[in-house]
């Protein structure tokens, strides 16, 4: 349901072929709502349909020309409908989560090196937000897109936070499960 409001969000933000359309997807929209480079082009195709964007017109011939999209009225209408709408947030879905139930009952060989390796990725994508917040968000940016660009941002930051904290929490509760090496408890 999302999608086509994210894209016609990015065509509003600049309009763009399908191709910037997916490199931006995957530097900054990515980050929070993925899609395959095949989705946005079948949403584009939608949209298009739908009378929401357009084609650009060319002055060159179309064609072996990358096709530019805008957002026509009609689909400025659309995400501004969508945006004051109400939206119930959407309950977790976490494997890793699942997983640890499950290994309550069936045992946690495999968990371990998995959550480290989490961890890992996490740190990685803190530091990658972390770097995005410094280069784009200096102090000054207060203007009203930047401080909602920046806003979705810490929302980011704010959940890899979380997640480094808790599986931090969870390797060390492994380190005291009875029977794990190094374990305080009865093995």
């Amino acid at each position: 349901m999302s999608l086509p409001h994210a894209i016609l969000t990015a065509l509003l933000e600049k309009p763009s072929s399908g191709l910037e359309l997916t490199r931006r997807f995957d530097r900054s929209i990515g980050y929070f709502w993925s899609a395959t480079h095949q989705q946005i082009y079948r949403e584009l195709g939608k949209l298009e349909a739908e009378g929401l964007i357009r084609v650009l017109p060319s002055e060159q011939p179309a064609r072996g020309q990358k096709k530019a999209y805008e957002v026509l009225p009609a689909g400025r209408a659309e995400l501004a409908r969508w945006t004051a709408a109400s939206h119930d947030p959407r309950p977790l879905r976490d494997a890793m989560l699942l997983r640890l139930r499950a290994a309550a009952v069936v045992g946690t060989d495999g968990i371990e090196p998995d959550l480290r390796r989490h961890l890992e990725l996490h740190e990685r994508q803190l530091a990658e937000y972390r770097e995005i917040e410094r280069r784009d968000f200096p102090p000054g940016r207060d203007s009203t897109e930047d401080r909602l660009r920046h806003l979705v941002l810490r929302a980011g930051i704010d959940l890899e936070t979380f997640w480094t904290e808790w599986l931090r929490h969870a390797l060390a509760e492994f380190t005291e499960l009875p029977g794990q090496p190094g374990s305080a408890g009865p093995g």
